[in-house]
């Protein structure tokens, strides 16, 4: 998805934005009033990769967009419009969470490439599960767990949140690095000081040194004026630096002599910043084996490492499963103006023996989509994914086709089974439910009723007497 919205109340400013970002390729929606352009923020899914909007505007400015979607639709960046004398609220705005801002005048390279970065993050965030993501979103979601695994985690967090220690957080993409970095944050001394975030994965190489320490007026072609980076905006808070493994070699030196240093130069600068900044860094990767194959450096991996903190799978803390459920409910209950209460125990049983490949991540965008689907007050297995009711779950190591497979069964038939004995479960189980009603019970399955009757005799279920009763 590559559409952006831009709001300002100057027809001029989003007439030559739109030109130039429809001839980069992205579809552009224009609003000059910002109430419009919030009413069409509102709805529940927006189908933005970016908002750019100007700071200062009548009615509700670009402050009150900026809020809105953190509460609403956390996971677009925002890009601010500014004037040359506005940027200190500009950078104000950075630390309340925008993006990015534009200086104008502006050079058509400098917005295409503000807006190509945006919609970079943007994907990074709302990938499939199997590739990278990550999503404040998930923010709340810490403390919602009682597996001995996250229970450690939260312990660890506490501990080390009110040290000045650096902390690496790995994982598999989706278990919620953000948020852990985050909590650390919130339980530290720092707490009312900023919490700045860069994607190293969403950032191009020869772009990320003046993302990370700013630059000068005239250092390279497009810096039409002076620009704070990360670090200056993160003084006296935290630098979350997430995929820190793309980050190339040469800037990784630089890292390093910045962490080691507490100093660095503006690109195109002669003046030392001095800055004062806790670093927590996060990857999906195995940095140790990174450093041997000479794609990380070891001393930056050891700098980082000081304390490191492992996220698990979702898969691996499946008695957290139900709690995240509900949770989300919750949100997407208040989001999507929805009145669901419950979950019925088919689906609560799907949802837990499911794999979640994109863990945490998966598990939100299913049951987002699920709520809004659904009807009535229960969530039900119909109103899940194809692929997650049909049961592409993980295979326990003990299940019997498991067993049967390892015992010199061929795979396809130890599948079958397995998935015949999914099968047999939840219809009987739904059967039970529907007092063997098989009209009530195709419709709750999402089944034609001849469809049932064929399932049932290839599973070899009765369709006599009291439970399959009409």
């Amino acid at each position: 998805m590559r559409r952006v919205l831009v709001v300002d109340d100057e027809r001029n400013i989003t007439f030559v934005i739109k030109a130039i970002l429809e001839r980069g390729g992205f579809e552009v929606d224009v609003f000059n009033s910002s109430v419009e352009a919030l009413k069409r923020l509102s709805e529940p899914r927006v189908p933005y990769c970016a908002v750019v909007t100007d700071l200062y505007m009548p009615d509700q400015d670009g402050m009150a967009v900026l809020a809105h979607m953190k509460d609403t639709h956390p996971d677009i960046p925002v890009v601010m419009i500014t004037a040359f004398g506005t940027v200190d609220s500009a950078v104000q705005a950075l630390k309340k969470g925008a993006f990015d801002y534009i200086t104008k005048p502006f050079e058509q390279g400098e917005i295409l490439a503000i807006i190509e970065k945006a919609a970079n993050t943007f994907q990074l965030r709302n990938t499939e599960p199997s590739n990278e993501s990550g999503d404040s979103r998930l923010s709340k979601t810490l403390v919602i767990g009682k597996s001995p695994a996250m229970q450690e985690v939260v312990r660890i967090v506490r501990k080390v949140a009110l040290s000045p220690s650096t902390v690496l957080i790995t994982g598999e993409s989706g278990t919620g690095k953000e948020l852990v970095a985050l909590e650390i944050h919130r339980h530290s001394e720092r707490v009312h000081q900023p919490f700045i975030k860069i994607n190293c994965a969403a950032v191009p190489h020869h772009l990320i040194e003046s993302e990370l320490f700013g630059y000068e007026k005239g250092a390279f072609t497009g810096a039409v004026n002076s620009k704070p980076g990360r670090f200056e905006l993160a003084h006296e808070g935290t630098l979350f630096l997430d995929e820190v493994a793309e980050m190339p070699l040469e800037m990784q030196a630089k890292l390093l002599r910045v962490i080691q240093e507490a100093e660095f130069e503006r690109v195109g600068g002669l003046q030392t910043i001095k800055i004062n900044v806790r670093i927590v860094a996060a990857t999906n990767k195995d940095l140790a084996k990174e450093v041997r194959e000479g794609r990380f450096r070891d001393d930056l991996y050891y700098r980082l490492n000081v304390v490191s903190l492992l996220l698990p799978p979702l898969r691996e803390r499946r008695v957290d499963i139900e709690d995240l459920v509900y949770f989300f409910i919750k949100k997407f209950n208040d989001k999507l103006g929805k009145r669901i209460e419950s979950v019925d125990s088919v689906c609560l049983k799907t949802l837990c023996s499911y794999s979640w490949p994109g863990n945490i991540r998966q598990l939100e965008n299913v049951l987002e989509r699920a709520i809004l689907m659904s009807e009535g007050s229960i969530l039900r297995s119909i109103d899940l994914p194809e692929e997650v009711f049909r049961g592409e779950a993980s295979l326990p190591a003990s299940s019997p086709a498991a067993e049967a497979f390892y015992d010199g069964v061929p795979f396809k038939d130890a599948v079958r089974k397995q998935t015949q004995a999914i099968e047999r479960e939840i219809i009987e189980k739904s059967l039970l439910e529907n007092e063997g009603n098989i009209t009530r019970t195709a419709e709750r399955l999402g089944l034609s009723r001849k469809g049932l009757q064929l399932k049932l005799k290839e599973l070899g279920l009765s369709s006599q007497g009291p439970r399959t009763s009409l």
